[in-house]
């Protein structure tokens, strides 16, 4: 008996110095006990071996019925445990932590000398507010999902329309009378589980704008309208938000980020005015070439990238303008408009 206890030892204890599994050496225990079995009921009563591992067989039977039976309360408890505890999801899982498969999803940011772990564990800490998902609310949405923006909120009161999908690519053909929100929201989570998507299905307007912002790191506006614009311009500038704003014409695109808080002007200081009716035609009335939206779309998602991790230099105080017709591009400076009534010249 003192024989065979010394073996399990050995194999469990040794084996464990040897760097063995603990499968790997509970199989050896469990041979090693089939051998003490097979010894026992099939030499004879008198035999020495017999005799050294412990003379009975009944004695095995009752030992192995009983480390059977803890193995099976063990396993049982084991599992009771696992039900109880919340299961690694992108909801649970604490923030700024990085599963394996995001490791591998995000493995081409995290070897950007620029942004590495760090940056993209600030993008997977922010939180971004993009007003509008058309024609540059879709591209925006869809790469600040699929770069691992924490939080992206999404405001827009349109529904999906067949006209829409020459340009705006996240939505579908059989999102046609959805929602754009509910339609943007679904292709984000389907693109990357890991980011939390908060729809709001109604327009922007004055009663709920400070509120909705002060909960954002920054904001992208996408609008067609000038009213919204104004009322993004003045709400991000009061509460010292950047505020990311593209624009378009037929085959013209411009961009720039409108940051007063750092020293940069804010819409207002470059357009004082909303331009008279009919000056500034809309896209159903002047056209857009389809792709045009998904490159400046994508641009405002890499200043809201680089604004986020401190990249590079965001385009404050100047205006890029890209004219796909003759694939040009140009940066003008804008500054600061000293009796501006929304940011006063920057002086916040």
């Amino acid at each position: 008996m003192l024989l065979v206890l010394g073996l399990a030892g050995l194999i469990w204890w040794g084996g464990r110095l040897l760097g063995m599994g603990r499968g790997l050496r509970g199989s050896l225990l469990m041979v090693l006990y089939l051998m003490v079995l097979a010894i026992q009921l099939t030499l004879p009563e008198a035999h020495g071996l017999r005799q050294a591992t412990g003379g009975s067989a009944a004695l095995w039977l009752m030992l192995g019925g009983a480390g059977a039976l803890a193995a099976l309360y063990g396993r049982g408890i084991a599992g009771l445990k696992a039900r109880a505890q919340p299961q690694e999801t992108p909801m649970t899982q604490p923030q700024g932590t990085f599963s394996e498969t995001e490791l591998n999803r995000y493995a081409r940011h995290i070897v950007l000398r620029e942004l590495g772990g760090p940056g993209q564990k600030q993008l997977k800490q922010a939180k971004v507010l993009v007003i509008g998902a058309g024609g540059l609310g879709a591209p925006a949405l869809q790469y600040l999902a699929a770069a691992g923006v924490g939080t992206i909120g999404v405001i827009d009161d349109d529904t999906v329309e067949n006209a829409n999908l020459q340009r705006q690519v996240i939505h579908r053909d059989q999102d046609i009378g959805l929602p754009k929100v509910f339609s943007a929201q679904a292709a984000m989570e389907a693109q990357n589980p890991f980011v939390e998507v908060r729809p709001y299905h109604r327009r922007l307007e004055e009663e709920i704008a400070a509120e909705l912002f002060a909960d954002y790191d920054l904001v992208l506006d996408g609008t067609d309208n000038f009213a919204t614009r104004y009322l993004a311009n003045r709400t991000a500038a009061a509460l010292k938000k950047p505020l990311i704003s593209g624009a378009l014409a037929q085959w013209e695109g411009q961009l720039s980020v409108f940051d007063p808080a750092n020293g940069a002007p804010c819409y207002q200081c470059i357009f004082p005015e909303a331009p008279a009716p009919g000056l500034a035609p809309s896209c159903s009335e002047a056209g857009v070439i389809g792709p045009l939206p998904g490159v400046i779309g994508s641009m405002m998602a890499v200043e809201a990238i680089k604004l986020i991790t401190g990249a590079g230099a965001p385009l404050r105080g100047e205006m890029l303008i890209y004219d796909a017709l003759y694939g040009e591009s140009r940066k003008i400076r804008l500054s600061p408009r000293g009796d501006c009534p929304v940011c006063g010249g920057t002086e916040q």
